[in-house]
């Protein structure tokens, strides 16, 4: 769809090759509205499945099948210089990869207590739901500031889900990427780059979950409610937007823009809390650091 509006328009959709994920619908939705999009996964089988039902959609030209981890900064590099070279540029970075101790092999439960998680498998969870974001958006933005213009969009998830017991280490380390969204949005004020949030809005029928067949996934979130939002949220139209987070089950596309957004957005981080600190914010110290201990 070349008349869409993301034509144009270069993407990466990390996380995009699980046939039965959040990643996947996002990128089969860019497509669609005419972006060309690099999917990364680790695993090349469904990632080149996903990748062929893309190219149905957008053509044989429209996707960028890359094996990656996003845990390694050497791949995250190497994912967006491969997609500035053979794409022909990047504008929108849509941070998703994550896992679990269940997907990753270390667990038979989701719901563990922080006593029984491994050091192992905190330190893999981590470093791809809190440290991928990272490395990803600090190997795109540097093309994305020069060209004045680009979208960084992480799909972290609920603050129920961050602070729910046994939901270890997930929601710590989505709670990271949602900080982090935070931070780099305020950064990135006025240089045409912005940072923002999408979630599902609870728990969504994806490879998340264990296999369990008594589990009715026609009762969950399905993956698709990202699909609008996210290209909205990929778009010129969203120019201005920076720092939200979109709740994309209470996106209502039967309603003007201005009141789709206030349905479906708040600030990232939830700084509608208020300051909760009692020392001196740090940055209006002087040069030379913090004073005393």
């Amino acid at each position: 769809m070349a008349d869409g509006p993301l034509a144009g328009k270069v993407a990466i959709v990390t996380g995009a090759g699980s046939t039965i994920g959040i990643g996947r619908v996002m990128t089969l939705a860019l497509v669609g509205a005419g972006a060309r999009v690099t999917m990364t996964d680790i695993n090349k089988e469904t990632l080149e499945e996903s990748a062929n039902v893309a190219r149905e959609i957008g053509g044989d030209d429209s996707v960028l099948e890359v094996v990656a981890d996003v845990s390694d900064p050497d791949d995250a590099e190497m994912t967006v210089s491969r997609t500035v070279s053979e794409l022909g540029g990047l504008h929108i970075l849509v941070n998703n990869a994550g896992t679990n101790p269940l997907n990753l092999g270390f667990s038979s439960a989701l719901r563990d207590s922080f006593w029984e998680t491994s050091p192992e498998a905190w330190s893999k969870v981590v470093a791809v739901n809190f440290g991928g974001p990272f490395f990803m958006a600090r190997a795109a933005v540097g093309h994305l500031m020069a060209q004045g213009w680009g979208r960084i969009i992480g799909v972290t998830t609920s603050v129920d889900t961050m602070i729910r017991k046994g939901l270890f280490p997930y929601g710590p380390s989505k709670a990271g990427h949602e900080a982090l969204v935070a931070i780099m949005a305020q950064e990135l004020e006025g240089t045409g780059v912005t940072a923002n949030v999408l979630v599902p809005g609870g728990q969504a029928n994806t490879n998340l979950l264990p296999s369990d067949p008594e589990l009715d996934r026609s009762a969950l979130i399905q993956p698709e409610v990202m699909q609008s939002p996210v290209v909205w949220l990929a778009s010129d139209a969203s120019d201005g937007i920076n720092g939200l987070r979109f709740i994309a089950q209470r996106w209502d596309e039967s309603l003007p823009i201005e009141q789709r957004i206030e349905k479906a957005s708040a600030p990232v981080a939830w700084p509608q809390l208020g300051s909760q600190a009692v020392q001196p914010d740090l940055t209006t110290l002087p040069e030379g650091g913090i004073p005393g201990r």
